[in-house]
């Protein structure tokens, strides 16, 4: 049986809830100094707000739309050693409101010169954890195929890419786990559409321990652009990125990840619909329900839909967002703790 990589999995991922008060706020709880950060109000229409220690507080990109980064001193002022804090803006804080937040640690600055590494073909800047699998990459784009290294010493499952600077660009993903050849195809994360095909997003490369690459696209190298890439390698027993095949049934499909998750992000890659998260604060019991959908900015939808097993998820139902028989998924899942710790002790019997 396969140990994991990482027993304590609430050093590098936690989701926190938090009130809103329309004031200076500062959010505690989350166990760590995180490095990303992403908000969004439960119970209303408001934008889902990423925030990241490599742009910088009050820096504000929408996961949802496609609009550049703003600028706003009253949003988040400030990455503390246990969470952050909150200006007064409406948006992560308003009065009384309910809040999820969901906190990445990376945590060691990165910077990669070219001429110096011979790594890479364009420079960039970051803040890594090869422990935890997660980095967090800056760099200008060039508008030619480029390759940019992310520092996490092992090949990429994930990166999630904005242009900083254009409105219009859409958030880019490359999974490993969508297609035959994922370095062929794309998909958007602030949008419903299936898996398309460009050679100017990924320029048609796969990534490698050290790289990533991009093409010619505006969306993930435009020339002279501010742009970001959230990057993931995977780490047995804390994280798990790949695919599955709905069945059509209430009944359906388990997928095993080797760990309890307490994160979870879903989107039919084959079709069109809405990518949704799950995680185990805002419905830590089974059947687990009321996600939000990454494309939208609306409130909590309150379905129950999956079991978070001490192995992996089950589905229980046959909604078509979840489980059309034959449409094929992609998913990105954080473990609440590991089936088989790094000692071959269950994690049960801690």
């Amino acid at each position: 049986m396969a140990y994991t990589d990482i027993d304590d999995s609430s050093a590098f991922f936690q989701t926190t809830l938090y009130t809103g008060n329309g004031s200076t706020n500062a959010i505690t709880g989350v166990g760590f100094q995180p490095d990303w950060v992403w908000l969004k109000n439960r119970g209303d229409s408001y934008n889902h707000a990423v925030f990241d220690s490599v742009r910088g507080v009050t820096k504000f990109l929408a996961v949802n739309n496609s609009n550049d980064e703003e600028t706003n001193a009253a949003e988040l002022t400030a990455f503390g050693t246990d969470g952050f804090t909150l200006g007064d803006a409406d948006r992560p804080n308003k009065n009384t409101d309910a809040y999820v937040s969901w906190n990445w640690k990376a945590g060691t600055s990165f910077s990669n010169d070219v001429s110096a590494t011979s790594v890479g073909s364009i420079d960039s800047v970051g803040s890594v954890s090869t422990d935890a699998g997660f980095s967090i990459i800056s760099w200008t784009g060039s508008g030619s195929a480029a390759t940019i290294a992310h520092g996490l010493g092992s090949k990429l499952s994930v990166y999630i890419v904005k242009n900083r600077s254009d409105d219009g660009e859409d958030w880019i993903v490359y999974h490993g786990a969508n297609t035959s050849a994922p370095q062929t195809d794309y998909i958007m994360l602030n949008e419903t559409n299936a898996t398309g095909d460009s050679a100017g997003v990924w320029n048609d490369v796969a990534p490698t321990s050290t790289v990533f690459s991009v093409g010619t696209a505006a969306s993930t190298n435009g020339s002279s652009k501010n742009m970001i890439a959230y990057c993931f390698a995977e780490k047995q027993g804390y994280s798990k990125f790949g695919n599955y095949v709905g069945n059509g049934n209430a009944d359906g499909p388990f997928v095993y990840l080797g760990f309890k998750p307490a994160w979870l992000l879903v989107k039919l890659s084959s079709g069109t619909d809405d990518w949704q998260i799950l995680d185990n604060k805002r419905s830590p019991n089974n059947i687990v329900g009321g996600y939000l959908r990454t494309n939208t900015n609306a409130a909590t939808i309150n379905n129950d839909v999956i079991d978070f097993t001490s192995n992996g998820f089950k589905l229980r139902t046959s909604a078509g967002s979840w489980n059309p028989d034959g449409g094929t998924f992609i998913y990105l899942a954080f473990a609440e703790q590991p089936f088989v710790t790094s000692t071959g002790v269950p994690a049960t019997a801690r």
